[in-house]
């Protein structure tokens, strides 16, 4: 189960960094720094957050699951140097978007 919750948080990941760059790109053109700090900490919260309550259910497939969760942000932040999770300093200094 734990590969289940690394390839579930990739395809999560995925989809809400779409929608983080769409809404800075258009809501929230001129806040774009706002956009991207609530797009990562609903990322963190989602694999931190729900993560942790999986973990808490004490079955085998909730803790596999919410390990994936956790391991799959790591994974994430690690191969994309931080650029998917939000972690990355560039993106809010740099104007990368």
């Amino acid at each position: 189960m734990t590969i289940v919750g690394i390839v579930a948080y990739v395809v999560v990941n995925f989809v809400l960094f779409l929608a983080t760059l769409a809404a800075a790109d258009g809501v929230a053109s001129d806040h774009k720094n706002v956009a991207l700090i609530g797009g990562s900490v609903i990322l963190a919260v989602i694999a931190f957050g729900g993560g942790t309550l999986l973990i808490l259910l004490r079955k085998p497939w909730s803790r596999g699951l919410g390990m994936g969760l956790m391991i799959g942000w790591a994974l994430m932040t690690i191969f994309t140097a931080g650029f998917c999770t939000g972690v990355n300093p560039s993106l809010y200094t740099d104007g990368a978007l």
